[in-house]
């Protein structure tokens, strides 16, 4: 079996102690400007051009670790198996969640890519052509996946997503040392580094510039534990966030710690509060609990016995004010069968 390294971040400000050295209080809502800057990039007085670094520059340093060398292989191997699949796929009925002159909410299968989906839909003959994917998933995220059917409704639910006025959640199954937080709120910066992979930064970097001529973005998340080795209790989305969430603001590497037991299941819910490609997984690596499968953000690849062809994290919600009709909706994907495993329900 793989073994999943444990991490938990160290120097970083926390209001919690969790598995976090050197804790020190925060305010209630902490600006950027009053986080500590990493040691790179420290004594500046001011950013750079977001989209012009110079060469004398020194470039944000990533806080996550790089891909393991073994994720490679495996990655191409499901990618072409998922190109075979998606080629193949057909939606039917029973992937609908929701459905009205404007909308189409389908529950996307694990290892399946977004476009085929749109495909599969166009090729239907009673569907209508102006068909846009609203969200994306990654090809092994399954869940809630929103489709518009006009343009005009595309424009208005893009400004939605802009404006962070669209609510997601997503569960996930993970392995690590069990937290000592109920309910955990991630502020960190989230770029590629000069390999191309998508890496966790420093908060306080958010807007320097990066080689390729990107620039590091906030991204934030936050989480609530759902249960541990099977014991916990499912509970309802919290719409309005959490009460009391302990706050990290990522500023330095995450920490190895030994000794710890790493052979612990857990379910999280997340709640992320800004879209950046890979932004659970990043978060979920990055407290010590990465997802089962995802061997990208070092997640185990055989689990009791069990090969995982693709990551477990599932797009459980998408709640949102309607583009045309103005009522509230809440999608609620059914969960697959390794959450009702993992949470002990009955599917």
């Amino acid at each position: 079996m793989l073994k999943q390294p444990m991490w938990v971040a160290s120097g970083f400000y926390s209001h919690h102690h969790c598995h976090f050295r050197n804790p020190s209080k925060l305010p209630p809502k902490p600006t950027p400007t009053a986080v500590a800057m990493s040691a790179s990039h420290q004594n500046k007085q001011s950013h750079h051009s977001e989209t012009t670094p110079t060469v004398t520059e020194n470039f944000p340093i990533p806080l996550s670790p790089q891909l393991p060398l073994i994720s490679k292989q495996i990655e191409l191997n499901r990618a072409t198996i998922a190109t075979s699949n998606s080629e193949l796929f057909t939606l039917s009925k029973n992937h609908i969640i929701y459905e009205d002159e404007f909308l189409l909410a389908v529950n996307k299968p694990q290892g399946i890519y977004c476009d085929n989906v749109l495909t599969s839909l166009q090729s239907q003959n009673s569907v209508t052509a102006e068909l846009h994917l609203a969200n994306r998933l990654d090809r092994d995220t399954s869940g809630v996946m929103l489709i518009t059917k006009s343009h005009k409704v595309a424009s208005k639910l893009v400004k939605a997503f802009t404006d962070h006025k669209v609510k997601k959640t997503y569960i996930a199954l993970c392995t690590g040392v069990v937290p000592d937080w109920k309910t955990i709120t991630v502020r960190s910066g989230h770029g590629r580094s000069k390999f191309g992979a998508w890496r966790v930064y420093g908060f306080s970097d958010a807007g320097r510039g990066l080689p390729g001529g990107s620039v590091v973005r906030e991204m934030e998340t936050s989480f609530e534990v759902l249960s541990v080795n099977g014991k916990g209790s499912f509970r309802e989305v919290a719409e309005l966030g959490f009460e009391g969430s302990s706050l990290v603001v990522v500023e330095e590497k995450a920490v190895k710690i030994d000794g710890g037991d790493d052979r612990n299941e857990i379910v999280v819910r997340a709640y992320p509060r800004s879209g950046r490609t890979h932004q659970i997984r990043l978060h979920c690596q990055y407290l010590g609990i990465s997802i089962i499968g995802d061997v990208k953000y070092e997640g185990v690849y055989e689990w009791n016995g069990v090969i995982h062809d693709g990551h477990h994290l599932h797009a459980e919600t998408l709640s949102f004010d309607h583009p045309v009709t103005g009522v509230h909706v809440m999608l609620h994907a059914p969960l697959p069968q390794w959450a009702n495993q993992a949470l002990q329900l009955q599917p």
